[in-house]
């Protein structure tokens, strides 16, 4: 990496779906990111927000007060550590409320060693948390 990529900005600075209840979406964001071992680092009246260290993910209640919907097709992933996060992303997920949206599991259609878990919050705004895995671990 030459010093001019090091001192580059990340491509995207943060992320933010809409929720129409912020405390319900706290509790849901709240387990999920504990999974991954992440944490509020902000909260206000109109959202919470997640990070390692500063707001990279927030959920909020919309800036023009209507109401929140999920957008068709679009959703965001989270890097986890190993399979067993990506596992406890997806239970401590549906046992705060949210939904499944696909089980966690190998995703070879996506790419060899690629292995998710996708949920969807009370929202219905669609998440997912994967890893990557060795192929000789997989068996692939």
């Amino acid at each position: 990496m030459t010093d001019a990529a090091e001192t580059r900005p990340p491509l995207v600075s943060h992320v933010s779906v809409g929720v129409t209840d912020l405390a319900r979406a706290g509790v849901f964001y709240d387990a999920v990111f504990d999974a991954l071992s992440i944490g509020r680092v902000m909260e206000h009246p109109m959202g919470v927000a997640y990070g390692r260290a500063f707001p990279e993910f927030w959920a909020s209640v919309p800036q023009d007060h209507g109401a929140a919907s999920a957008g068709n097709g679009a959703h965001v992933c989270f890097a986890a550590p190993d399979r067993q996060a990506v596992d406890r992303f997806h239970a401590q997920g549906l046992a705060a409320g949210g939904h499944d949206a696909g089980a966690p599991g190998f995703r070879p259609e996506y790419a060899p060693g690629y292995y998710a878990a996708f949920l969807r919050d009370p929202d219905g705004n669609k998440i997912e948390a994967m890893t990557w895995v060795r192929a000789d671990v997989t068996g692939a």
